[in-house]
Formats: structure tokens, sequence, C-alpha cells
């Protein structure tokens, strides 16, 4: 059986942390002018994965 390989797309956007996944929070790329300063800050950093998605996150990354 040939190795079952992770979903690189995934593997570049979650990283797994003891808590579940980390993944930093979307719309904070570009056309940023538009958006008040209180949004891009509230945007800031990175979130945990939820308990719906994780074993989508898990199935992507072949984690078990």
């Amino acid at each position: 059986m040939p190795k079952a390989k992770v979903h690189s797309g995934a593997a570049k956007r979650f990283k797994k942390t003891a808590a579940g996944y980390k993944v930093k929070r979307a719309f904070k790329s570009h056309i940023l002018t538009k958006m008040t300063t209180k949004r891009k800050r509230q945007l800031r950093g990175t979130r945990i994965v939820s308990k719906v998605d994780k074993p989508m996150v898990d199935r992507m990354l072949r984690a078990n």
C-alpha cells in the first residue's frame, strides 16, 4: 500500500497544538483600506479550530 499523503494546502494552514489546531483568521490579506481599524485589530492573531471542523482537519492532515 502506498503511504497516505496529507492535504498540502491544509498542512500550510493548520498547526497542531495541545488545545487543537491553530489557524490564522480569514479576511485579513488584502483590500484592508475599507475595513475599520477596530475590525482589523480584532482579526489579528490566531484561533483554535471549532469542534465541528476538527474531524475534517484531522482527515486532511491524516492525524489519528
